[in-house]
Formats: structure tokens, sequence, C-alpha cells
């Protein structure tokens, strides 16, 4: 029954254990929206979804927040070559991401902050920081004194005497050490800025989250997640402000990190143009299909990308819903077990699910419940195996939709038409004129569908092949 998640500050699996009983506080950082997001962005929103709904299932409460950055200076620049005020893009693309999270089956968080909507947070926690010596004023800037924190480097296993200065850090001579990071900068009159005690400005990265998870999950947090490229310096500067701020503590008790997808040999990214946006594969997938491609790697390790990889994932989806319209259940999907207790899920796919959400292995467990399915005699075992693929699939956020209306996507055809051709032809056959029965069939197959006989009656579907 234990929930085990590779902690990155332990580099190693632990036990997990909320620091409140029964209340799991998950903070996620979310995306910068100043573009549609990328398949990489999927990633950690598919598996951070996989492991709120592990967690919902074992504990009473569990508040999920993962924010939006709606301040920064890549939005600035945005803003700047599209023409367009920067709030009105930022709005458009956040709403974006949320349409396109959701398509991948991804469950919305119980509270989804933006930065500039804590701004008054921001600024009291910065003079939390001045006041206890850790953060200091200068030109303009309020910056972040590392070497005040001495165990800064414990989450990314960096000493402060091999963190080389400068990287990925301004060096400017207004800062005491070239490691100092900016929590506050001032703006010209063409940027977003708000009054402070430091001038009209605006905040950096960084603070920004330290921020939001003070306002709403407190101090200390049970999981803090986010991609591995977010490790340093983002996570570790957040880590020092956040224990600076409170004067101790632990900020986070887990680090969860996912790992990136790959184009080739490369890390999925915009700066490096190998990108490809969930917008653009939602033109010929569906969300489900990207869903279970993102799950079957181990989120940790990561993923290559590739066309090959969208069609496993597109047949094998294919091959659990075909279990279920085989026991002749097209209506029932996953989504009925929203609501139900933890004995009503299989052990097969929740234990590899608690091991450090092990999701190849349970997408395996789900293709062996489906087989039971297929192979099952008996009425009650066929209703059992049922239950348990359905349960199964909402813990992975597959099995969403029915399998009728799976197998019939892409038919143009008007559906009351098709049906009516399917009597006629039930009609010719009843009639022994097999002659004017396969030529429907065969005017059926023109508009790309395929007739399945069964005991039961004829069932219909897109053809097998046809895109998606």
């Amino acid at each position: 029954m234990d929930i085990h998640l590779y902690d990155t500050m332990a580099g190693a699996k632990r036990r997990f254990e909320p620091l409140i009983a029964n209340h799991v506080r998950l903070y996620v950082c979310g995306p910068t929206v100043y573009d549609y997001v990328h398949i990489g962005n999927g990633l950690p929103t598919v598996a951070f979804d996989v492991l709120v709904r592990l967690l919902r299932l074992h504990y009473d409460k569990v508040t999920y927040v993962r924010n939006i950055t709606d301040i920064e200076d890549k939005i600035n620049a945005a803003a700047k070559a599209n023409g367009e005020p920067i709030e009105a893009l930022t709005e458009r693309f956040a709403a974006e991401y949320m349409k396109d999270a959701a398509a991948l089956g991804a469950l919305a968080p119980d509270i989804e902050p933006r930065a500039t909507e804590h701004i008054a947070e921001i600024i009291a926690t910065i003079d939390a920081l001045i006041a206890s010596g850790h953060a200091y004023e200068a030109a303009g800037h309020v910056l972040f004194h590392v070497p005040s924190e001495p165990r800064y480097g414990a989450l990314s296993k960096q000493s402060l005497e091999h963190i080389l200065d400068g990287a990925r850090v301004e060096v400017a001579p207004y800062k005491r050490d070239p490691k100092d990071f900016v929590m506050w900068k001032p703006s010209t009159p063409d940027l977003p800025g708000w009054d402070s005690p430091w001038g009209r400005g605006r905040p950096g990265w960084h603070i920004e989250c330290t921020a939001m998870i003070r306002k709403h999950l407190g101090a200390d947090i049970d999981i803090h997640g986010g991609g591995s490229d977010l490790t340093f310096p983002h996570h570790e500067n957040e880590l020092a402000q956040g224990v600076c701020a409170a004067g101790g503590g632990c900020y986070a008790r887990y680090w969860v990190h996912n790992g990136m997808l790959r184009f080739g040999a490369e890390k999925m990214s915009k700066s490096v143009g190998n990108i490809v946006t969930i917008r653009e594969l939602l033109r010929s997938h569906p969300g489900e299909t990207l869903r279970y491609a993102l799950l079957s790697g181990h989120y940790r390790q990561g993923l290559d990308w590739s066309p090959g990889l969208l069609s496993q994932a597109r047949a094998s989806l294919d091959a659990l819903y075909q279990a279920l319209a085989d026991a002749g259940d097209d209506a029932a999907t996953a989504s009925d077990y929203r609501a139900a207790p933890l004995d009503a899920f299989p052990e097969a796919v929740l234990a590899p699910l608690r091991d450090d959400l092990n999701t190849p292995r349970a997408l395996a467990a789900l293709h062996g419940l489906a087989g039971q399915l297929r192979n099952a005699a008996a009425a009650k075992e066929r209703d059992a195996a049922r239950q348990a693929l359905l349960a199964g699939g909402w813990l992975l956020g597959l099995l969403t939709e029915p399998a009728q209306k799976r197998f019939q996507r892409g038919v143009t055809a008007n559906r009351s038409w098709v049906e009516e051709r399917i009597a006629a032809r039930a009609a010719a056959r009843a009639a022994r004129d097999f002659a004017a029965a396969d030529a429907i069939r065969d005017e059926l197959a023109a508009q790309g569908i395929e007739l399945e006989d069964r005991p039961d009656g004829t069932r219909w579907r897109a053809a097998r092949g046809a895109a998606e």
C-alpha cells in the first residue's frame, strides 16, 4: 500500500509520507505562456496528472497547484514581436495551454495561480529575505546572496566552490557575488512593472514560484515537481529562497523531476527549434493517443519522440478498446470510476504506479486485464475483468470514451444513413439476396466504413488503417 517516489534531493526512491496526515500538498511548475506549448511540456502535464490520481486514492485530501508564468522576458519579447499587449498574449496562450492539457486527459489542478496575481506576496517574500540578511538591494535590483545559504547546491549536487561564476546567471558589477541571482529588477516604461520599496519593477522568475507556494500551500510542502532541466538553477534558487524566507524547514519534502522528450539525440527545446506543438499533433491524433505515447516511457527517463511511437500508441489503445467492444461494452468508460473507492481498482495497475509511477509496467498490466476480458468464458468473469480494465484505465487517464465512438472516429458519412444501409443489408441477407448485401458492404467500404458481423448483430467502424 505504500507509495515510493524518487526524490532528487536524496538521489533515491523514498517511501512517501505527507507532512500533514491525509493531506498531500503538491506544486508543479507550469508553462511560461508566450506561445503554444510543445509536446515536451505534455510530459509533466500527464505524469503529474497520474500521480495526483494515485494520491487521491490513498489520501483524503490532495491540493494540486500548477502555476502559470505570465511575466518573463521571453513573454515581453514575444508580445513586442507580435505587436500586441503583453496581457493579451499571456491570456491567449494560457487558455490554449489549458485546452491542450484537457485534450491530453489531464484533470485541472485545484489552483492555477499566475505570477502577476501575486506581486504583493512576491514583495513580502523579498522583504523577509532582506530583513534576514539573505538579500540586498543594488542599482534598483534586489538579489539573493547565494553565499548566505551554505546548503545552496544540495539539490543539484553542486558545491558553491564548483558552481561556475556566471553559469546561467548574469554577471553584473552590482552583485556582491557573481552567483547571486535577481529577485526584483527595474522596468522601463515600455515593460510591465509594479511599484515596490525598490522602485517600479518586476519579479525575477525564481521568486515567483517561492511566493506562490508560500501563499497557497505553506512554507513546507510535500512534493515539488517539474522537469529535470529546472533542477538548476530554478529549483535550487527556489529552495534557497523558501528555506531562508521561512527561517528554516525543508521547503519541499520530495523533489520529483521528469525527464526530457528527445528528437533523436537532442532534448526537445524551443531554443534548439526541434519542437512539435501539442496543438499541431492534435490535428492528426486524438489526445488520448498522445497521452498513451507519453506514458509508454518511465517519466524519469524521458522519451524518444517519433511517428513510430505514435503509431504504436494508437495500435495499443485500439487493442484495449477492442477488448471492450468484443465484450459487448460499447458505452462504459473509465470516467465511470472517477469517484470509486480504492478497492475498486486493480492491484496489477496500482502496484507499478506505487513504485515511482512505473507507467510502462502499469500499461502492460492494463493489457493483461484486456487479455483476461477476451478470454473470460463466464459472464461473471467478463464483468469483473471489464470493471478492472476500466478502473485501471482511469488511473492512467485512458479508455475515457465509449469504444464505439473510438472506432467510428473519422467517418464523415451521416450515421443515420450508415445504420439505414446496414439495416438494408441485413434485410437483403435475410432474403438471401447476397449480391445486394455485398453491394451495400462495398458502398459502405467506399465511405471508409468496415463492417463486423457478430451473433448479436452487425457493428461498424472506421476502416482499419484509416487516419485517426
